[in-house]
């Protein structure tokens, strides 16, 4: 059994700040230069915002999640357009060579075992295919780790993971750290404090509050996502050692040879 994680979800109708939209658009931006005239196995799909944006480039699209509500909402939203599955992402119930191009997007920190997932998305990946995966950055100052979260890689240590079963490998930087303002800085003391002192909020519902208090006015997640929702930010190529703490989000790609 798995644990309920829609409570940890941006699901439709959540209000996030602009910049947490703007990832929502980069992360699936950048995913889908990868997938045009490809089959695409999205895991981790959630409530499916993003299977419309890559669905418009990929050949074939399936969507799989492992909690029974998120997959709902995403049925009620595209209805035959996708295949949706429920799905343990550490053991795919597809056949090997299935598909040109997977997808993971802010979930490997809630798997089990990383290494089984990678293994698996290896096995379902055709020759010269690509999995793509988004996390956020362990090693930014800011860092929230999620209540049912068992292991947020660094940039070294993804790249590190991917590197022992893919013939290449990339990892980007995404949403720079940049030098805060006053009323920023005094934010990020406090978001800090919070964390250490385990005092963040663990639902969605809680962290909109605080998101409407420090952020000011939020935007709605849609039910589909669409390129004019927020500006999309190109990731940046990481160098290949070193810390990296510059970058709010990492991407990895890794191709099979």
């Amino acid at each position: 059994m798995f644990p309920d994680y829609s409570t940890v979800t941006e699901t439709p109708g959540d209000r996030i700040t602009r910049e947490a939209a703007s990832m929502l658009v980069t992360r699936y931006a950048h995913a889908a230069s990868y997938c045009d005239g490809k089959d695409v196995l999205e895991i981790a799909c959630g409530s499916g915002q993003g299977l419309g944006y890559i669905g418009a480039r990929a050949r074939r699209l399936t969507g799989g999640d492992c909690t029974e509500g998120l997959i709902g909402d995403a049925r009620r939203c595209y209805g035959d357009r996708f295949p949706l599955v429920r799905l343990d992402a550490e053991r795919l119930p597809f056949a090997s060579s299935a598909v040109d191009v997977v997808l993971l997007h802010e979930a490997i920190y809630y798997l089990r075992s990383a290494d089984r997932f990678v293994d698996e998305a290896k096995r379902v990946l055709r020759p010269g295919g690509r999995l793509i995966v988004s996390t956020v950055n362990r090693e930014w100052a800011d860092f929230n780790p999620s209540p049912l979260s068992h292991w947020y890689p660094t940039a070294g240590e993804l790249r590190a993971l991917l590197e022992a079963r893919f013939a290449y490998v990339e990892i980007f930087g995404s949403f720079p750290v940049r030098s805060a303002s006053s009323v920023d800085a005094g934010v990020s003391v406090v978001k800090r404090l919070a964390v250490r002192f385990q005092l963040m909020p663990k639902t969605m519902r809680g962290k909109r509050l605080l998101k409407r208090l420090f952020f000011g006015e939020l935007v709605s997640v849609p039910s589909e996502i669409a390129a004019d929702l927020a500006p999309y930010v190109p990731p940046v190529p990481l160098p290949d050692n070193g810390r990296c703490s510059g970058y709010k989000i990492l991407c990895a790609v890794a191709a099979v040879s």
